[in-house]
């Protein structure tokens, strides 16, 4: 019998014989696991972003809280009817965002009138049709305007990356127990994780887009976004 079999069958007759101390006291004579090496590797893939948000908003001022709402009311209703005509499930998804109205003060802390604002959220992967709208909504301006991957989108980009990801991970194990003289390898533990980095679209386009008037189309370049997948963990090489 080995040294290591040895050390290993007399503390777990100890875990046994002596309770929960005996444990303690036997998993610190057992040795440290040896030919154990930490690995990480990752893939990642630029994929064009593929949903388009664009969120519409007005607001109103006026010393009677029930006509700003009125008007509110009336300037998101027209829109909403605007938006519906268009809507295609999956491609154009329209949805009311933000409704507020609160008390407007002066520099002096009195009470001057009701203030309020109004949203209108679209979204969706035809981004041709949402430019479009925008333009024909004239009750509601441009507010914010994103860009992101669809859940499809963002799902299939994960399943290939990880595929390359796990493949790379796998070719370095087999390669260090190689180099290091073994025979081959086995996972102990892995971690996989995937992430997404979309870059900002910047200033001069919000500022591009809010610009755009009542009877122009919203131009629309999604640009593009990366996926990654990151594998880490340990194995245990093997004579």
């Amino acid at each position: 019998m080995s040294d290591h079999r040895r050390c290993l069958a007399v503390a777990l007759c100890a875990a046994l014989l002596g309770g929960p101390a005996a444990v303690a006291v036997a998993a610190e004579t057992l040795p440290p696991p040896q030919g154990v090496v930490s690995l990480s590797a990752s893939a990642s893939v630029e994929v064009v972003r593929d949903l388009l948000t664009v969120t519409l908003s007005t607001t109103r001022e006026g010393a009677d809280a029930a006509a700003v709402q009125s008007q509110l009311k009336q300037a998101l209703d027209a829109a909403l009817a605007e938006a519906k005509r268009a809507a295609k499930p999956g491609q154009l998804e329209v949805q009311t965002g933000n409704f507020s109205i609160s008390p407007r003060y002066t520099n002096k802390g009195a009470s001057n009138g009701w203030q309020g604002s109004a949203e209108l959220v679209l979204e969706g992967r035809d981004m041709q049709a949402i430019g479009q709208l925008t333009g024909r909504i004239t009750t509601l301006t441009i507010g914010r305007v994103g860009y992101n991957l669809s859940r499809e989108l963002r799902e299939k980009s994960e399943g290939e990356v990880s595929a390359q990801a796990i493949a790379r991970y796998r070719a370095k194990a087999a390669d260090y127990a190689k180099q290091f003289g073994y025979a081959g390898y086995a996972i102990r533990e892995v971690n996989v994780s995937a992430n997404e980095q979309m870059p900002p679209r910047g200033v001069p386009m919000q500022m591009k887009a809010m610009a755009v008037g009542s009877e122009e189309a919203l131009p629309v370049e999604p640009g593009k976004g990366t996926v990654s997948v990151n594998v880490s963990g340990t194995v245990q090489m093997n004579r």
